[in-house]
């Protein structure tokens, strides 16, 4: 069972692993740097409701496997659109065209990362193993999977073309498949009266009512704001380099996203060291270490180069490690384990609506607004953008310091 759920976070993330990183390479190659920002927000904007309401669905009518594969083949039907859209227009393409498209599939997309964590979820706990313990080598497939299909984009040279849609939505259908091969999740039908809010899925808001779950919450959310800003601009940012003779020649520059990859290199090893550090130190803690990270990962970025500078890069791809996976599973288990079973999924799509739902949005649209004040004549300064993106994240880590707090050093606290 183990295994058939390693398979499912292989597929699940190779999906994404396609196209968000060189996404920004392909859009600035067909003419639309400016609408970086909004694609990437399109995910975060989708985020806000559809996690949620699938969720929703999963927890009460669809069971959560059979929602899963659903959603994964529309996604993928309608991203091989988008492809098929970038295939016959080339350099034609119109945004409004190209971005309905996209969006369609992301919003069938997002809410399969929060059901495929139920899904596993669900097995474990059906199969009464501890869900903090196994869960993580589970999903360190899902890294896998992410890498692998980065590397396979880049080394086809599907970087910067359309191409990367089509694989992103031909690995949607073959996950679509998969799903009827993975363990059924229960769905509760109780047939005595409910509230409006039991009818209709919405008990997991009433988790604002604890101060605690309020506050971490509003936090995943601010934090939330750090997740898209290297997905949509790390890779144009490493590509600009080109344009500088000491840099063309580097292979940061040739292979921009095998580069950016040793960030989910470092994902793989940061995962399974996530139970020691969720038990020893607490939720709090661990979300400070992501927190700062997330400094760091900005930070270095503002002050490396693909030259002599290259090794700030790669303690920068290293450092997203632990504050990707220090935050966003982390988080995860931390709902899990200090929610009701029978609100799983909908506990697991809040958070993914305040993460990569309003979060992620808002993190988008700012990005892209610091990155155009700092173009001029269509160049950039980068080091700038980086520098505020650092200052953003130490603000909300010394913020979160001082108002979340914890009894004791336990996840469960």
């Amino acid at each position: 069972m183990k295994v058939r759920l390693a398979l499912m976070n292989f597929l699940e993330f190779a999906v994404w692993g396609a196209y968000l990183t060189c996404m920004g390479i392909y859009l600035s190659n067909i003419g639309m740097p400016q609408h970086i920002g909004a694609f990437y927000a399109m995910q975060g904007i989708v985020s806000i409701f559809m996690p949620a309401l699938m969720g929703i669905v999963a927890d009460r009518w669809i069971p959560a496997q059979r929602l899963l594969g659903l959603c994964h083949l529309l996604a993928g039907l309608f991203m091989i659109a988008a492809g098929w859209y970038g295939y016959t227009e080339g350099t034609s393409a119109q945004f409004p065209v190209l971005f309905t498209f996209y969006s369609l599939s992301v919003a069938f997309y997002m809410p399969t990362l929060a059901l495929s964590n139920s899904v596993a979820y669900s097995a474990l706990a059906q199969a009464h193993m501890d869900s903090v313990k196994e869960f993580p080598p589970i999903r360190v497939f899902g890294t896998v999977g992410f890498i692998c299909s980065m590397w396979f984009v880049d080394l086809m040279g599907f970087k910067s073309d359309y191409n990367q849609f089509f694989v992103s939505g031909a690995l949607g259908v073959i996950l679509f498949l998969y799903t009827f091969t993975l363990p059924k999740c229960p769905v509760t039908r109780g047939s005595e009266r409910q509230s409006i809010v039991d009818a209709f899925g919405l008990r997991a808001f009433t988790l604002f009512r604890q101060k605690r779950m309020a506050i971490f919450f509003i936090f995943s959310m601010l934090l939330g704001v750090s997740l898209q800003i290297t997905n949509g601009f790390a890779t144009p940012f490493i590509e600009s380099f080109k344009a500088m003779p000491e840099y063309a020649g580097t292979f940061g520059v040739k292979y921009p996203v095998i580069l950016y990859s040793l960030s989910q290199v470092s994902e793989t090893l940061c995962i399974l060291m996530i139970p020691f550090f969720m038990k020893r130190y607490g939720i709090k803690n661990v979300m400070l270490i992501a927190m700062f990270a997330w400094v760091m990962r900005f930070g270095l970025l503002g002050m490396g180069n693909p030259g002599s500078g290259v090794w700030m890069f790669i303690l920068s791809m290293i450092v997203y490690g632990v504050a990707f996976d220090f935050f966003n599973i982390s988080g995860s288990l931390f709902v899990d384990t200090n929610t009701d079973h029978t609100i799983r999924s909908s506990a697991q799509g809040l958070f993914m609506l305040m993460t990569n739902g309003i979060g992620a949005t808002l993190g988008s649209f700012a990005a892209q607004q610091v990155v155009t004040a700092h173009t001029v004549n269509g160049v950039t300064q980068w080091a700038a953008c980086w520098y505020i993106f650092a200052l953003y994240a130490l603000v909300v880590g010394v913020a979160f310091a001082l108002v979340f707090s914890t009894k004791k050093k336990t996840f469960t606290e």
